[in-house]
């Protein structure tokens, strides 16, 4: 797989210069349209970009936000990732609260997803049938490949007919309400922001295999010739060519 990769010292680093690109794109949106979108995740890493997000002093009046992805907690719950963006980019940056598009997780699942789906067809003044297409979708990835609470071997990564849907993720005993694969493939951008030496391998893993969403989540999205950009630090790139 060929990718666009760029290399930082440490997760700091690659945050700060992650968020620059973000920036740019959207201002380069801006410039030609009213409105732009963005649909950010959740982790650690994350709360680096968000605190680069917020400190900048962007215009965020015409940027609409969403969830990749949301754990089936209330928003103000620790493992929430709204309550990690409010906190650490919604608020500093003084984000207009008309255009935070949340995931009402505190609900149950199935439920949230579907309001959730009916939310962004409603922004995006969608047919049917038809797909959103954000300015940038920003995604991490976890030390068994997944991203955007797709795991491997989950069904759903065959679900191109819905925009969300609620997934029971075994391993950590949780719904969490998702983001489906043919949105993320829609994406105008795809931003990928992975640090940590525990994404070594997985990573040049991914990279290096044949691609195979259903065994390697992370790829979704990322062949060749999509608008695909990776901010990586050494520690997670170690092991790259």
């Amino acid at each position: 797989m060929s990718i666009h990769s760029y290399i930082y010292e440490d997760a700091q680093q690659a945050s700060a210069a992650c968020a620059q690109k973000m920036l740019g794109l959207l201002e380069a949106g801006l410039a030609g349209a009213p409105i732009a979108t963005l649909a950010i995740s959740g982790g650690s890493t994350p709360k680096l970009l968000f605190g680069e997000l917020a400190k900048a002093g962007f215009d965020w009046s015409r940027v609409h936000l969403f969830w990749v992805d949301e754990r089936s907690v209330a928003p103000t719950d620790p493992q929430s990732n709204y309550k990690l963006a409010k906190e650490h980019f919604i608020d500093p940056a003084g984000f207009p609260a008309n255009n935070v598009h949340r995931i009402q997780a505190e609900l149950e699942p199935e439920t949230a997803a579907r309001l959730y789906a009916e939310d962004i067809r409603k922004f995006f003044r969608l047919e049917p049938s038809a797909l959103p297409q954000f300015d940038i979708i920003h995604r991490g990835m976890g030390p068994d490949a997944h991203t955007a609470s797709l795991f491997p071997g989950e069904p759903l990564i065959d679900d191109h007919r819905n925009l969300a849907a609620a997934t029971y993720v075994e391993k950590f005993h949780q719904w969490r309400i998702t983001l489906l694969p043919g949105v993320l493939e829609a994406a105008r951008n795809t931003i990928m922001l992975v640090a940590g030496g525990d994404k070594a391998e997985p990573l040049r893993t991914v990279l290096h295999e044949p691609y195979d969403p259903k065994k390697y989540p992370v790829q979704i999205a990322t062949e060749d010739g999509r608008n695909v950009l990776w901010f990586l630090d050494e520690a997670a790139a170690r092991l790259l060519n």
